[in-house]
């Protein structure tokens, strides 16, 4: 299975959207990523459920987005914390 462009490109759109907001506020964006990412976790999993029960015609690309949405947070999460060395909202 290879990952489409426009996928990869998402991806990399969503990353530095995360990065703006990261170092813009990084307690807003701590908020955004847990609710985006929960959600983004939530409707994967649910489709994947779904999936097994019933097989559908879905394709590949869905599931590359929805783990896209899911891994961008989570990477530009770690990217900050290794810039930053730590969260500002925590230590005040």
């Amino acid at each position: 299975m290879r990952i489409k462009a426009y996928v990869l490109e998402i991806f990399l759109i969503q990353l530095v959207i995360y990065l703006a907001i990261w170092i813009w506020n990084d307690y807003f964006a701590t908020l955004i990523s847990f609710i985006f990412g929960g959600i983004g976790l939530s409707v994967l999993l649910v489709s994947l459920l779904v999936e097994l029960v019933e097989k559908s015609r879905i394709s590949s690309w869905y599931y590359q987005f929805m783990f896209s949405c899911i891994s961008a947070p989570v990477i530009a999460f770690v990217i900050y914390l290794s810039i930053n060395k730590g969260l500002d909202w925590v230590i005040s």
